[in-house]
């Protein structure tokens, strides 16, 4: 199947969009081709899945949106938001209107890419018998790791409440063609939408194979690590422990070397689980448009403060990782224009692990202790002799920094943001006004 990828890789973003219907030919008729031509034969339903990944490494979801609209929206003052976009100012102030821009791009790109997914699932009787296993792993996985996203940016977080009668964002699981009363979906609960998000990632670690050539594909480990996501933020340590400990056993990802190597291209290919790829022909890191300085060619909107900076003791490599320009402070995580996007990485495996055999009083895979200390001493960071909960949460904080990670853990963590408790109204991002208008079955959440 990689074969066949990267054959048809630069001529899918157009039959995709055809078959997608992506906001770039949003005209009338939504769809401009037959259906069943769209999607005849093996080839074409694995132009779309293309597609389909083309459609979470846009800027607005995978490709950085996703990533710093959760960064900011729990920050503490640990950066200063200090550019033009008041989209992004709104969101880091906590005062979000239901016409924000970004927030609304988030939700309408991640349902294109979703309505992607869809049409290939749709039609997975036509694709090769030998793919068609690959194929569906990969559809479910994409699916899977959007709607996990959209649940807890638009819904109550897992715990707040009832997670049966919350709700969370209209669950759609066939593709729409042509919008009807039909489409105009109710939005589904928080505890459908995980229940849907589990499900298509326990099929499609299932489904996926151990590794593949091309390093931009979903592979089971890659399915593995975020149902460890997943299951820690529902509090279910023991599933996130063994399929933290599963990617870990498999030996596929090791650490990088030192802590700067696992961002930089050509040193970090074991660190990454899964990644969003970014070339100079295609794609675009916005995580560097925004978090690096212009001297890495970003807009240096986001400035590391010294609160934040505080939280590395003095040896730590991971505290040196950051740049001085005209006496503002960035970090170099994203230094690089084309450099790819960390979505899961193998040090949150150790870390999760850690967190889970320590709230569990087991020792599944290493000691708490042990995996703690292999990250510390990556960094460069003293040894620990003993490890406590609050030791594993702040090693999170301090290694997984502007991923977009510590939003799950303030939520999942009941952590209180500023003077705003942790299941605030203040963030949670507001159903978008234009999804409202034009589905009037959508109700806006309280506070908006």
């Amino acid at each position: 199947m990689n074969k066949i990828f990267k054959n048809i890789l630069m001529v899918s973003f157009a039959l995709s969009t055809l078959t997608a219907c992506d906001k770039q030919l949003d005209i009338e008729p939504k769809v401009s081709i037959d259906e069943l031509a769209a999607l005849n034969t093996s080839k074409d339903v694995q132009v779309t899945l293309v597609g389909a990944y083309d459609g979470i490494s846009d800027v607005n979801v995978l490709g950085g949106g996703s990533q710093y609209i959760k960064e900011l929206i729990v920050d503490d003052r640990d950066v200063v938001f200090g550019g033009t976009f008041t989209t992004l100012d709104e969101i880091w102030r906590k005062t979000i209107a239901p016409t924000n821009g970004d927030i609304t791009n988030l939700w309408m790109d991640s349902y294109n890419a979703i309505n992607r997914v869809n049409n290939v699932l749709s039609a997975l009787e036509k694709v090769d018998q030998a793919e068609r296993a690959s194929v569906e792993g990969q559809a479910r996985f994409i699916r899977g790791i959007l709607y996990f996203d959209l649940v807890n940016l638009y819904g109550k977080f897992w715990g707040d409440g009832n997670n049966a009668t919350n709700l969370a964002v209209p669950l759609v699981l066939t593709p729409t063609r042509g919008i009807t009363s039909v489409d105009s979906k109710e939005r589904a609960s928080v505890a459908q939408i995980y229940a849907q998000v589990l499900d298509d990632l326990t099929k499609a670690e299932q489904l996926l194979p151990e590794s593949l050539t091309n390093t931009g594909f979903a592979t089971k480990n890659a399915a593995s690590a975020i149902l460890s996501r997943v299951y820690l933020a529902q509090g279910n340590y023991a599933l996130a422990r063994d399929a933290a400990n599963r990617v870990i056993a498999s030996g596929v990802q090791q650490l990088a070397p030192s802590f700067s190597e696992a961002f930089n291209d050509a040193t970090n290919g074991s660190e990454l689980i899964f990644r969003i790829i970014v070339t100079d022909q295609d794609g675009t890191n916005d995580l560097n448009t925004f978090y690096a300085s212009t001297r890495n060619q970003g807009r240096g909107d986001i400035r590391v403060q010294a609160k934040h900076l505080a939280l590395y003791s003095a040896e730590d490599t991971r505290g040196q990782f950051f740049e001085e320009l005209n006496r503002n402070m960035y970090t170099l995580k994203f230094a690089d224009r084309y450099g790819d996007l960390p979505i899961v990485r193998i040090a949150e495996m150790y870390l999760t692990r850690a967190e889970c055999n320590l709230r569990l009083g087991t020792t599944v895979g290493a000691a708490p202790l042990t995996d703690v200390n292999l990250i510390r001493a990556r960094a460069g960071a003293n040894i620990l002799s003993s490890v406590a909960l609050a030791d594993i949460l702040k090693e999170r904080r301090l290694e997984f920094a502007f991923e977009g990670i510590n939003y799950l853990d303030v939520k999942r963590n009941k952590q209180a943001v500023g003077s705003l408790v942790y299941n605030s109204n203040a963030l949670v991002l507001p159903v978008p006004q234009r999804e409202i208008d034009t589905n009037k079955s959508l109700k806006q959440n309280d506070g908006y």
